[in-house]
C-alpha cells in the first residue's frame, strides 16, 4: 500500500528543499488510519442521492447512442468514488451527497466538453471541487471569515469516534493550509499521481509537488 507521505514522482520541487519524511511505520499508520476513515464515512449514501441515481438510470436507459451509453455508465460508475473525494472536501455527509448530486447533473450537461478516452474521474473531481469552492467562497462572504476560520472547518476529515490516533491526525489535518492538505489527500487517500492531482486542482505538478513536501513537514513537527 502506498505511504501517505512518500507516493508520486522521484523528484523534489524547485522552489522548496525536499521536506523530511515521517519515519516508515508512521507512514503507514497515517495511510491505514486515513483510508479506513474515508472508507467508513462515505458509507452509505443518502436515500436521496440514492434516488437521483436511480433517476438518471431509469432516464437514461433508453440512450441508443453507444458514446452516450459508455458516459453514462462510466459516471455512475463514478458515484462511490465521488462521495469519497466529496468526503475529503467537505466534513458534512448531506453536503457531500448534495456536492455529488450537483457534479452528476453538471457533468450529464457538460458531456459534449468530455473527451472520450480521457481521464473522467480527474474531469469529474475537477466539477466538483469547483463547485464545492464556490459554494464555501459563497458562504465565507456571506458569515465573514477574515481569518479563514469557517473556511477551515469545511475542510476537514470526518469525525469517527473511538480513535484516538484519528482524532489526533484529524487535529494535525485541519492544521494545514486547505490547498496542502487537499493535495496530500488526494494522494495518500484516493491514491491520484502528482500528474492527476495538478489536472484536477488546476495547477502545476511542481505546485503539487511543493504543497504535498509543505504538508508532510508539517505533519513531521506535529506527529513526527
Amino acid at each position: 500500500m502506498p505511504s501517505l507521505i512518500t507516493r508520486g514522482p522521484a523528484g523534489t520541487d524547485t522552489d522548496r528543499p525536499e521536506a523530511p519524511a515521517l519515519p516508515a511505520g508512521i507512514q503507514a499508520h497515517l495511510g491505514t488510519t486515513l483510508r479506513a476513515a474515508y472508507d467508513a464515512a462515505a458509507l452509505p449514501p443518502s436515500g436521496e442521492l440514492e434516488a437521483l441515481v436511480a433517476r438518471l438510470v431509469v432516464a437514461l436507459a433508453g440512450i441508443d447512442v453507444a458514446p452516450a451509453e459508455a458516459f453514462r455508465r462510466d459516471l455512475l460508475a463514478e458515484v462511490p468514488r465521488l462521495r469519497r473525494r466529496a468526503l475529503t472536501l467537505c466534513n458534512n455527509h448531506a453536503r457531500a451527497d448534495d456536492l455529488v448530486q450537483e457534479t452528476l447533473l453538471k457533468a450529464w450537461a457538460a458531456q459534449d466538453r468530455f473527451a472520450p478516452g480521457t481521464h473522467l474521474s480527474a474531469w469529474l473531481y475537477t466539477i466538483l471541487r469547483n463547485s464545492f469552492y464556490s459554494e464555501h467562497q459563497k458562504r465565507a462572504r456571506e458569515v465573514g471569515d477574515p481569518d479563514g476560520l469557517f473556511a477551515a472547518s469545511l475542510v476537514s476529515l470526518p469525525a469517527q469516534q473511538g480513535s484516538l490516533d484519528l482524532h489526533d491526525v484529524q487535529a494535525a489535518l485541519d492544521r494545514l493550509v486547505p490547498d496542502q492538505r487537499e493535495a496530500l489527500l488526494l494522494s495518500a487517500v484516493h491514491d491520484l499521481s502528482y500528474e492527476d492531482i495538478a489536472v484536477a486542482m488546476e495547477c502545476r505538478v511542481g505546485t503539487v509537488k511543493s504543497r504535498i513536501n509543505r504538508a508532510r513537514a508539517r505533519l513531521a513537527e506535529m506527529l513526527g
